[in-house]
């Protein structure tokens, strides 16, 4: 549904994107995450079509989005700062949204806002700022879009309007393969949702995978070595407790307890990593590691 290839964008001497490319088949709900400063939000704005590249290609669908209002009559889209016009409220906001999109469909509107219980006659400037995200996505999926680009979706709901609006999002890509792709800090949250996660660091893509790929070739291992230890293995990471070693080992479950085995170890305990923890140690090869100081 998104192909970008080697896209590049420079602002003066900073260079935001760097050759980055990013695919996300359709039906796909895409986590991209990445630290502050890699370039998510400069990647976002050349998906909505907001910025012009200065290299490379931005697809959605096969089109590029760039100036071609087709491209974006397909995906919505909910910024972290959502904007509305000042002085409008929820039925004037509807109505100029199925101005804009011919697949707008008045009857799921209806039906969501008994959801979401907003009043469509209050001003939106008198809604709290969880509101506001709720008429946003109100909007975004009444548009019946081919894809959905979110930045920070969730932010500012309460936990149980935050399963509601994922429960909403995953019953569409089950049901029509709505396309999705978050950009979000809460990665314990993305992990229960995405199933193919982009790592962006610098401007380019580190790492790019499904969800299960991911966790399939970084293991945490903790082990309890006798005699004899193995002296070359794929470590990300390690730390010791007594004789318990916690090591961070790239590599698939069989081939490295077969490799471990080898060497007897009194203790051998294969774990998956979560998502927030592959993003710490994919980051630490790349010299982003935690440090600690004194004070």
């Amino acid at each position: 549904m998104i192909q970008v290839k080697e896209l590049t964008k420079t602002f003066g001497t900073l260079k935001a994107l760097d050759q980055c490319e990013i695919h996300v088949p359709k039906g796909a709900v895409y986590g991209l995450v990445g630290p502050n400063g890699a370039g998510k939000s400069t990647l976002i704005r050349h998906l909505t079509g907001i910025y012009r590249p200065d290299s490379g290609e931005v697809l959605i669908g096969g089109e590029p989005v760039f100036d071609n209002p087709a491209a974006k009559a397909r995906f919505a889209y909910i910024p972290d700062d959502i904007f509305y016009f000042h002085s409008a409220n929820l039925k004037e906001m509807m109505k100029f949204y199925k101005g804009i999109y011919p697949t707008f469909d008045t009857d799921l509107y209806e039906k969501l806002l008994t959801v979401f219980a907003l009043d469509p006659k209050k001003p939106l400037r008198s809604f709290s700022k969880g509101m506001v995200k709720q008429a946003a996505f109100l909007l975004a999926l009444s548009v019946r879009p081919e894809l959905l680009i979110l930045d920070e979706p969730v932010d500012g709901l309460d936990p149980v309007m935050r399963r509601q609006v994922w429960s909403l999002m995953l019953q569409e890509v089950a049901e029509r393969e709505l396309t999705v792709l978050v950009s979000s800090h809460n990665l314990r949250e993305l992990e229960d949702v995405c199933d193919h996660v982009g790592i962006m660091h610098q401007g380019k893509m580190l790492l790019e995978q499904s969800l299960s790929r991911m966790q399939e070739n970084l293991l945490k291992v903790q082990v309890v070595f006798g005699d004899t230890r193995p002296e070359a293995l794929p470590i990300l990471h390690s730390s010791q407790n007594g004789r318990i070693e916690t090591l961070i080992l790239r590599g698939t479950p069989e081939e490295l307890r077969q490799q471990l085995e080898a060497f007897d170890p009194v203790l051998l305990e294969l774990m998956p990593l979560s998502l927030e923890e592959i993003f710490i140690y994919e980051l630490g090869g790349v010299s982003y590691d935690i440090k600690s100081i004194l004070l």
